[in-house]
């Protein structure tokens, strides 16, 4: 097993074997039981990897449809044998990270297991991911899905990247995250968040305050990803001096974009003409992210999406990457991903306002 996790891989012992709860969980294969055991060689770690009353093997257990059993630093594992596989990966993947000083809590055993469930890739997924990191100054941040993953790959590998998908599945997050971390490392010179004020038909000049009070609310999320990553005084001192800029889409025109990390967020809410005027923004060592949910378009009934427009009409251009999400990469409250999915099936059942549908 794994040198570099230090743990043990102790084999097949004779005791009493244990029955496999039975689970809905549809990639789960039922095949002849298998039995496997782990050593692991710090017991402080062990404990940690384990969580407070074996919380987070409780949840391998209702995930992976097998029966852990905890004694000391070792690990008794019971099921069929490509889900006690499974499971021996995430547990030294997990048990990988607390050597590393990287956290271990629910979120990570969850991210763990949506990796290593994930049906597209060969072998179940690739738990390696979950070690991917962006650094900013208030956290580390670790992709929580595969997508996740290969969405942080692309946007560094791509000068342009649309990200696609529901609410709730990082698109945003992580962007800002690689945007901050690329000005601390001095690989930007600057940040420039941007929304299309769509609620307001973009007549600002009705609501009351001046112009910053105008748009806050419509940009209030990119601040609080800030906010998140950055100390607040240097949030502050960055958005006096002009490092970090967060402001409509109406103010873009006329605009060239270089040395910056740039970030269009709500992007289905732009038309065909505003996401053409952002695109053709991009300067000289720029990096743009397009952030988007084709399936909540604010736009008047008959107007077409900006970024679907965008999408169709740059598909095979080099230099840009499309990710798309789903339900199964939201990582905020589990419900959400539940209520994703009930209005995914309602709308496909009424061939109306389906989520990648051709037609707005």
């Amino acid at each position: 097993m794994s040198k570099k996790a230090h743990a043990k891989k102790t084999g097949t012992k004779k005791r009493k074997p244990a029955t496999a709860p039975k689970t809905a969980n549809p990639h789960i294969k039922s095949s002849k039981p298998k039995s496997s055991s782990l050593t692991f060689a710090d017991n402080l770690y062990a404990q940690t990897l384990f969580g407070s009353h074996n919380a987070h093997l409780a949840l391998i257990e209702d995930a992976l449809g097998v029966v852990i059993q905890a004694r000391g630093a070792e690990v008794f594992i019971d099921g069929s044998p490509q889900n006690v596989e499974t499971t021996e990966r995430v547990l030294i993947g997990l048990y990988d990270r607390l050597t590393r000083a990287q956290d271990v809590g629910t979120q990570e055993v969850v991210a763990a297991l949506r990796m290593t469930g994930n049906p597209e890739r060969s072998g179940g997924g690739d738990i390696d991911d979950l070690n991917l990191e962006v650094r900013t100054q208030r956290r580390v941040i670790s992709p929580r899905s595969t997508n996740q993953a290969e969405y942080l790959r692309a946007i560094d590998s791509s000068e342009l990247v649309f990200g696609l998908g529901p609410a709730g599945t990082g698109k945003t997050y992580l962007a800002v995250a690689k945007a901050v971390e690329r000005l601390v490392r001095g690989e930007v010179d600057r940040i420039i968040l941007s929304r299309p004020a769509v609620e307001a038909g973009e007549q600002l000049g009705f609501l009351p305050g001046d112009m910053r009070e105008k748009v806050d609310p419509y940009l209030r999320p990119l601040y609080d990803a800030l906010y998140d990553m950055l100390p607040a005084e240097q949030v502050v001192r960055r958005l006096e001096n002009g490092e970090i800029e967060v402001a409509p889409l109406a103010f873009m025109r006329g605009r060239t974009l270089a040395n910056a990390f740039v970030i269009l967020d709500e992007a289905q809410n732009t038309s065909a003409v505003q996401m053409k005027m952002f695109l053709t923004r991009l300067g000289e060592n720029a990096r743009m992210v397009i952030t988007g949910d084709l399936s909540q378009v604010d736009l008047p009934k008959g107007q077409r999406s900006g970024l679907r427009d965008a999408c169709e009409t740059l598909e095979g251009v080099k230099g840009v990457s499309y990710l798309e999400f789903t339900s199964k990469d939201v990582v905020r409250h589990p419900l959400v991903t539940s209520i994703v999915e009930a209005y995914d099936r309602v709308e496909a059942k009424r061939h109306d306002a389906a989520p990648y549908e051709k037609n707005d």
